[in-house]
């Protein structure tokens, strides 16, 4: 029979008894409990009795009851009158045990000042803490939230061997995101041979999976083995969501199958990694897979499998689930109702979206903003905006999600009213602009074209991401402001390295200036970044050399294209168009059509275009009788496309009639190619009546009545030149002044028309004189028409060689080097006399002369142009 006797770790005081240090015979377990045989104790405690004196008996019974005391105060959560008593107590009256009961107690209730006092006890009395305290004060430290003094305790008892502290330690720096450190622990725990267990590797590859370290979860997967834990499911299991995270699926796919014991968390691994990395469909299969071998799904499980549903687009396994999930009991978890109603939505079933919400006993901000994303989605932007504003009502504070959500509605509506006034929202509410909310507002305006607010929000930015930098650029760029956009790529690139994205962001400002060096620039700039393997960018940079003039590159870009999407062809068949190219542009549409990519209402505009600006009548009609064949309903553009090319061709009445039937009202767009075409053949009295039908629907468009002033002016009607400046005089409109622009040495030099400001202004005007001159004597004679102004045929002489593209020539053929070709763009469509002028000089100076006009290119060589004289 055993007797068992609570004792203390001081054992100075029994000094006849012999059974405190032979430790072979009677070892002494932590928690403070030995063993005697009656006899020995009837001996320990007569040799006690007999050689302790009284008053040495006296404090062994004090030393007990203070210690009882305190352990009981201990036991029933009495933390104050605990640390109170402690403080009371003398040293020799304490033992160790008593002071990690106090401090398991201040860790569990989070009382850090209390546990700084028994610290300070501790210390104060010379305490050393290795052993039993070291653990417990890191433990307490630690789970009070102060991870810094723990570590700085930690580190000094790094001899404890004590596994469960290294975990922690790695925990508490993985809770607070500080990876990095878990795995530097780890590598320090192996480097003293501490042996791992199950969590260790749970939680490090945890840290590696959040990092994406693929090649660190390779060693680890070794280390794993080596110590014997591959047969643990709660390792593998981590292990397999690890490779996933960190894109080695087929690792993860290998670590399931040789998995013998599988549980749900072995599943839900494989179905959620499977989601994770786009194979949505696989997932499902293993779902599947899960049911047939009757293993218990789980909410994780049918919250992954919804996310596949959503992502393949399938309702009815979406609804499927739907009911598995309610006959399995989880129809009143939020989670999965959130999970749903966000499938619901992704599949293009609002309705039922709606109806689950409904029938939700408890929202959550995450199902409001999923049921304002599936409004935004099918496009209904005031009933998402209004949405968001309801749920502000029932007292639930809108996130991140949400307000981003409300943002992009705005975005896409393009309600700048409604985009300002959430704004105001957000202030007036002290809302802290996180980064992504800031990058949706400044989204929002630039959608909405309000670039200045835009640029305000983004100066607000303390820290900048990539995405802020590449909204404002794409903002600049798509917003007609193509130098601001350049400006900002200079300033990024000095703060923050662009991606792909930043790229194609910025080459559409290069194409708007045409601003080829600069582009090319750029294409180095992403030949050494790797970008060029993103179809995205190179699309971007094939857009930009049609723009700049350069088809050769574009073609060879296009060419190096080994699939080829829809954006890859509209572009490549818009740049034909552009450089009066229809034949090719034709050819790229129907082998297109070939490799099975079906057009979209772009690509159709654009061969119309292009068939227009190279005179194709008859391949035009047949390409617009085939919209309908593709599922499309000829929008205005294509009908501003037939009429274009009708007049173009001449056929003015033809385009007329054709206006008159169309089966939609035509827009100004519509009747304003009519009025391009009026022009060219000269059809005043046409012009004057469809004029009319362009001022009825866009009365403030300048445009319009400088096109009729000009067909007048070229008809010497002054008269009715007179009355239409008056008109645009009277009703407050600005003409916007004709320039052109060339580039020399990566720098943009601009032309008004008569320009005398430039330093070279002489020069120029010296060199367009003398070469009239030899025009006039090889038989040309200048097309006064052109010139726009009542006077005689000196003075128009005199202003058709202040147009600003025969500048902007000029200044080429000064300032660049013999043989270079010349590439310049103006604003508005070039005269006829320049158009003569500039296929003379090809031919003078042997140059190509490359001229883009506002609606498309002109290649001049050898007193040629690729528009064969018809723009």
């Amino acid at each position: 029979m055993l007797t068992m006797v609570k004792i203390v770790t001081n054992f100075s005081s029994c000094s006849t008894c012999n059974c405190h240090t032979n430790e072979a015979n009677y070892p002494i377990p932590l928690n403070g409990f030995i063993f005697f045989r009656p006899s020995s104790l009837r001996k320990c405690l007569l040799s006690s009795n007999l050689d302790v004196p009284r008053s040495t008996r006296a404090g062994v019974s004090s030393m007990l009851d203070e210690n009882a005391k305190i352990s009981k105060f201990c036991e029933v959560g009495d933390l104050r009158n605990a640390v109170e008593l402690l403080r009371m107590s003398q040293k020799s009256e304490l033992d160790l045990n008593t002071f990690a009961s106090i401090l398991q107690l201040c860790a569990e209730s989070k009382r850090l000042q209390e546990g700084k006092i028994v610290h300070s006890i501790i210390s104060s009395n010379g305490i050393p803490i290795e052993g039993l305290l070291g653990p417990k004060l890191v433990f307490m430290y630690v789970s009070c939230g102060d991870l810094r003094e723990g570590r700085r305790i930690f580190d000094h008892t790094l001899s404890d061997n004590k596994v469960f502290l290294w975990n922690l330690m790695m925990s508490e720096y993985a809770k607070i995101g500080d990876y990095r450190e878990s795995i530097y622990l780890f590598r320090k725990m192996q480097k003293l041979g501490i042996a791992g267990n199950s969590y260790t590797f749970s939680c490090i590859l945890n840290c590696l999976r959040t990092l994406g370290r693929v090649g660190d979860c390779k060693s680890i997967h070794g280390y794993i083995y080596k110590l014997g834990f591959g047969s643990y499911n709660t390792v593998v299991n981590s292990l397999i969501a690890t490779y996933f995270k960190s894109g080695g699926v087929d690792n993860a796919h290998k670590l399931f199958d040789e998995l013998g014991d599988r549980d749900v968390v072995s599943w839900n691994s494989m179905i959620s990694g499977c989601v994770m990395n786009g194979f949505s469909h696989t997932a499902l299969d293993f779902f599947i897979q899960m049911l047939i071998l009757r293993v218990g799904v789980d909410l994780a499980t049918l919250v992954n499998v919804l996310v596949a549903c959503a992502n393949v687009g399938s309702l009815s396994f979406g609804r499927a689930v739907h009911g598995h999930g309610v006959k399995a009991c989880f129809g009143r978890e939020v989670r999965f109702n959130n999970t749903l109603l966000d499938m619901y939505s992704k599949c293009g079933n609002l309705n039922d979206a709606i109806q689950v919400f409904g029938k939700m006993g408890q929202t959550t901000v995450v199902s409001w903003t999923s049921l304002i994303s599936a409004y935004v989605r099918e496009g209904l932007y005031d009933d998402a905006i209004r949405l968001f504003y309801e749920m502000e009502c029932k007292g639930v504070s809108p996130d991140v999600y949400s307000m981003t959500s409300v943002l992009h509605a705005c975005a896409h509506s393009n309600s700048l009213d409604k985009g300002r006034d959430l704004h105001n929202y957000f202030r007036k509410n002290n809302v802290t602009l996180s980064l992504p909310v800031s990058n949706a507002l400044m989204n929002m305006y630039a959608k909405c074209g309000s670039m200045e607010e835009a640029y305000l929000v983004f100066s607000q930015i303390p820290v900048k991401d990539i995405v802020s930098w590449n909204i404002m650029i794409g903002g600049y760029s798509k917003n007609t402001l193509p130098n601001e956009a350049l400006k900002l790529f200079s300033e990024m690139q000095e703060e923050s390295r662009p991606d792909g994205i930043t790229m194609a962001c910025v080459l559409p400002a290069c194409g708007s200036l045409a601003a080829l060096d600069i582009g090319r620039g750029i294409h180095g700039c992403i030949l050494r970044n790797g970008y060029l393997s993103d179809l995205y960018v190179v699309n971007a940079l094939i857009d930009m050399y049609v723009k700049c003039g350069s088809l050769v590159h574009a073609q060879f870009l296009f060419d190096m294209i080994s699939e080829k999407d829809l954006i890859s062809w509209t572009v490549m068949i818009t740049g034909y168009g552009m450089h009066g190219f229809g034949n090719e542009a034709i050819a790229t549409f129907q082998k297109m059509r070939t490799v099975g990519i079906k057009p979209d209402e772009i690509t159709f505009t654009s061969i119309l275009y292009a068939c227009s600006h190279s005179g194709l009548l008859n391949e035009g009609w047949e390409i617009f009788n085939s919209i309908s064949e593709c599922n499309i309903e000829p929008k205005l553009d294509h009908y501003a496309c037939m009429v274009d090319l009708l007049a173009r061709t001449g056929n003015l009445s033809k385009a007329y009639n054709f206006i008159e039937t169309m089966p939609i009202k035509p827009d100004a767009t519509v009747w304003g190619a009519l009025l391009c075409g009026c022009r060219i053949h000269h059809d005043v009295e046409l012009a004057k009546t469809v004029a009319e039908h362009v001022f009825e629907l866009e009365p403030d468009n300048t445009g319009y009545y400088v096109l009729l002033a000009n067909i007048y002016a070229e008809a010497e009607k002054w008269e009715e030149v007179k009355k239409l400046r008056e008109r645009i005089s009277k009703r407050g409109l600005k003409k916007s002044p004709g320039c052109s622009w060339i580039e020399v040495q990566g720098k943009s030099t601009t032309f008004v028309s008569a320009d005398s400001a430039h330093p070279q202004a002489k020069t120029i005007l010296s060199l367009l004189y003398n070469l009239r001159i030899k025009m006039k004597s090889e038989g040309y004679s200048p097309k006064m028409r052109y010139a726009l102004i009542n006077a005689d045929d000196t003075e128009k002489e005199v202003a058709l060689c202040g147009h600003s593209e025969k500048l902007a020539v000029a200044f080429g053929i000064l300032n660049l080097s013999p043989g270079r070709t010349i590439r310049v763009t103006k604003n508005l469509r070039v005269c006829g006399d320049c158009h003569e002028m500039v296929k003379f000089l090809s031919k003078t100076t042997r140059r190509e002369i490359i001229l883009r006009d506002s609606n498309r290119f002109h290649h001049f060589k050898d007193g040629f142009c690729s528009c064969r004289d018809f723009w």
